[in-house]
């Protein structure tokens, strides 16, 4: 985890819901490094879902033509992925999204933040969309 991340870790964890990435409220999201697999710690903006207790999340790299390293472990190692939110950790299961639904839910992202738009503009990939359930 680099300085940045921890302090910014260290704010969610002090401030919660009081956070925000272009208007979004964060959480955090640990997955396992893909080569390491030592727990690495990421502050993302995250989305409602139309799934009630998921939560929605993209993998814009603010429009880069690379995918973030997050979502690269997260392909990884989708069995080791936990979510941090309101104080509580949560174990995930994360399910990238595919075609129509990938644009209705990119759609609703867009419309609940318009500075994600730009993004699809600055890169030839297709943006990831993750649904992130619970696991039972």
């Amino acid at each position: 985890m680099s300085v940045t991340t921890g302090f910014g870790v260290g704010l969610f964890r002090r401030f919660g819901r009081g956070m925000r990435i272009q208007g979004r409220p964060l959480l955090v999201l640990e997955t396992a490094g893909r080569r390491s697999g030592e727990p690495r710690l990421t502050m993302l903006g995250w989305f409602p879902d139309d799934r009630e207790g998921s939560w929605i999340v993209t993998a814009t790299n603010a429009g880069s033509a690379r995918h973030p390293g997050w979502f690269l472990n997260m392909a990884r190692h989708p069995d080791r992925v936990w979510v941090e939110i309101d104080g509580r950790r949560t174990r995930v299961i994360p399910t990238s999204l595919e075609e129509a639904e990938r644009e209705a839910a990119w759609e609703r992202i867009v419309a609940l933040s318009p500075g994600y738009a730009p993004y699809r503009e600055t890169t030839d990939r297709v943006i990831p969309v993750i649904r992130l359930t619970p696991a039972r």
